[in-house]
């Protein structure tokens, strides 16, 4: 027993020291939305503790009171059927409690599904943030520029994301601003944000989608109005166009850092749906259902890994094994791309 002591000195001692290495950014929001969520998680942590010190009492309490001693040996209890007040109480109270937690869920989601309050009476920013194989395009339709793996906004300004991916499904998330929404490639995902403070945040790719996506980092600045501006007109007139052939070079590239350009590739590479106030003319390019042609043209340059007609586990089993089993294929590759 004198051995598990420092064992148990050191476990407690990670438990208090570790959440020190990295702070939690959910919970120290810049946004209403994100502090909307964060409120709702500090309320579901406050009641789950409650619950959890009710439990724990009850349980300190029982282990005292109902213990064997010396003055109760050979105590045999009278039998019981059971109390209904009891019984009441165990099954309403839970049933309070998963009520209130899923009305607060609901509210919170419907806030943050939408543009904030104190927001509504404006005209939200729309950037398209579109994912590829591992890597963010944030295209600004409004000021005809596009930037990869950055993104700038102003602040007190309601910004609307549109997703899509012209690969595998991500998922973008900037902790302090909003919470996260996914990104698919035949389909448009709207997510609404509006920051309150000036700075720079961390964005990501929430989604684990293969061996690259630790590096989808992207730096999320919030600007001022005034600077924000001046970065637009900056960028219009030093930053090159984005050609088609430059964008398809940009998907098919693993790895990029910080590119700016003066255009954008909406009008050659349409987002699927109809959105056609944000393509060249009419919206003409769209002659799909699903996506448009450029866009399904694209997405050929990720595409998805096609399922094997047939599995390992497809051939009698051998239940003599001679030679070691094989490492992962996936941890091989890893080595290998190393």
């Amino acid at each position: 027993m004198k051995k598990k002591g420092p064992l148990y000195a050191l476990f407690l001692s990670l438990i208090l020291l570790l959440p020190g290495c990295s702070s939690l950014t959910v919970l120290n929001p810049k946004g209403p939305s994100a502090r909307t969520l964060s409120d709702t998680i500090i309320l579901s942590i406050v009641v789950m503790l409650g619950v959890l010190a009710v439990v724990y009492i009850l349980y300190i309490f029982v282990l005292v009171k109902y213990r064997a001693k010396k003055s109760n040996e050979g105590y045999i209890p009278e039998h019981e059927e059971g109390n209904k007040v009891l019984e009441a109480i165990w099954i309403i109270i839970p049933i309070i409690i998963v009520a209130f937690l899923s009305v607060v869920t609901v509210k919170t989601t419907t806030e943050v599904e939408n543009v904030a309050a104190d927001y509504k009476d404006q005209t939200p920013l729309v950037i398209y943030a579109s994912s590829s194989n591992w890597k963010w395009h944030f295209s600004y339709p409004e000021e005809g520029i596009e930037t990869v793996n950055y993104v700038n906004m102003p602040v007190h300004r309601a910004v609307e994301f549109r997703m899509y991916s012209f690969g595998t499904i991500t998922s973008l998330w900037i902790p302090q601003l909003a919470g996260q929404k996914y990104a698919m490639s035949d389909m448009l995902t709207t997510l609404h944000l509006s920051a309150d403070t000036e700075g720079s945040y961390i964005g990501k790719n929430a989604n684990f989608s293969g061996k690259g996506f630790a590096h989808m980092e992207f730096e999320a600045l919030v600007m001022s109005n005034k600077d924000y501006d001046e970065w637009v007109n900056d960028v219009k007139e030093t930053a090159p166009e984005l050609t088609e052939d430059e964008f398809k070079s940009l998907l098919a590239t693993d790895f990029l850092g910080r590119k700016t350009y003066s255009s954008t590739h909406l009008e050659f590479s349409p987002p699927p749906g109809d959105h056609s106030e944000h393509m060249s003319g009419d919206g003409s390019e769209m002659d799909m259902d699903n996506g448009s042609e450029e866009h399904q043209d694209n997405k050929e340059i990720h595409p998805s890994p096609e399922p094997s007609s047939g599995t390992e586990f497809d051939s009698e089993p051998d239940p003599e094994v001679e030679q070691p089993l094989p490492s992962s294929p996936v941890d091989a590759e890893t080595h290998d791309g190393n």
